[in-house]
């Protein structure tokens, strides 16, 4: 199994930033991505940003320009720095790790973070 710390969620007003972290511990060999998901009331769950193992990144088209994800390798940590922030992004964040258990891709979520944005 896969354990995670996260950190640095909160309530800012918009045009504000909040920094996420997810520290990532446990059965971490062949971790193939790490990134963020976030759910809003009543939405889907989706993607914010990606990061492969590789270093490729892709974000949703909403948040690009104003939000960068980065990692850690050495401590299987990985951040997610929020500019600019708008109401509608106002969710649940939640930690992803995707790793190879033989041929199969499994994927692992963190217990969530709130990030609250004021208008």
């Amino acid at each position: 199994q896969v354990q995670f710390v996260e950190s640095g969620g909160g309530l800012v007003q918009a045009g504000g930033s909040l920094r996420l972290s997810c520290a990532a511990s446990g059965s971490i060999d062949s971790i193939n991505a790490m990134g963020w998901y976030r759910q809003a009331p009543g939405k889907q769950r989706e993607l914010v940003a990606l990061i492969t193992s590789g270093a490729m990144i892709n974000y949703v088209d909403s948040v690009k320009g104003r939000f960068t994800i980065s990692r850690d390798n050495a401590k299987n940590t990985v951040y997610l720095q929020m500019n600019s922030l708008k109401p509608e992004d106002t969710a649940v964040y939640y930690c992803h790790v995707a790793r190879w258990v033989g041929l199969k891709l499994m994927n692992y979520w963190g217990q969530g973070t709130q990030v609250t944005v004021s208008s």
